[in-house]
């Protein structure tokens, strides 16, 4: 579980508008909001390079943070990163305030293992992967990094369903309508195409039966 708080410093920023941010990002500043919990939202900046290291590692979406301004510390959930459309780099952030009881809906990266143990994947399958993700209604402090998702006994055809997923205690998928598919195991093509051709040879076989039963009845139709 990633039950890990970790830290950021931010300094306040006192003005809004697209003019404070550009000039923030100029200084090598991203700007970013923390907000909810039904207190007033507090306008700050964080390290661009900091940011932008940290989203390049899995988690950040899913780690709680202590952002310190001043003397004063937000424990907070990142709920949204706006990146430039062209230059795809970060350009403003959101954060939400956040208790350890706090009951959010978050995207969990689901994470396969024990493929080289996959018969089916053995037997030259591929893994066809649904969903990399799965939505979860999971309180603050008890969200997963990852989840784990074992295909280490799949057979060619199987499919890996949420149920077959543990959730952390009180988790639940946001989508409660149905048993959804994480992944399968689809048969190799090579496999298809025989299956293929079997069925369209036993297919031939039935209309060629079919077609000479019809010709044995015309014939005892003229004979009369």
């Amino acid at each position: 579980m990633s039950t890990e708080v970790r830290n950021l410093e931010a300094e306040a920023r006192e003005r809004v508008g697209k003019g404070t941010a550009r000039a923030a990002r100029r200084a090598g500043r991203i700007p970013a909001v923390i907000y909810g919990d039904k207190k007033e939202p507090v306008t700050i900046t964080l390290s661009d390079h900091e940011i932008r290291m940290l989203l390049q590692k899995p988690g950040f979406m899913t780690t709680l943070w202590d952002i310190k301004v001043g003397k004063d510390t937000h424990r907070v959930l990142a709920r949204d990163v706006q990146v430039d459309p062209v230059m795809d780099f970060p350009v403003h952030l959101d954060f939400l305030r956040v208790t350890a009881k706090t009951k959010i809906a978050i995207e969990v990266p689901v994470n396969f293992v024990n493929e080289d143990t996959s018969p089916g994947l053995k037997a030259g399958g591929t893994l066809n992967v649904v969903r990399y993700a799965v939505e979860l209604l999971v309180s603050a402090g008890n969200i997963p990094e990852s989840l784990e998702a074992n295909v280490g006994e799949m057979e060619l055809g199987d499919a890996l369903k949420i149920s077959d997923i543990d959730l952390p205690d009180g988790a639940t998928p946001t989508i409660t309508d149905r048993d959804f598919t994480i992944a399968t195991v689809a048969a190799p093509s090579a496999l298809k195409s025989e299956a293929s051709e079997a069925e369209d040879g036993e297919e031939g076989e039935e209309g060629e039966a079919t077609e000479a039963a019809a010709d044995g009845a015309a014939e005892g139709d003229s004979e009369e």
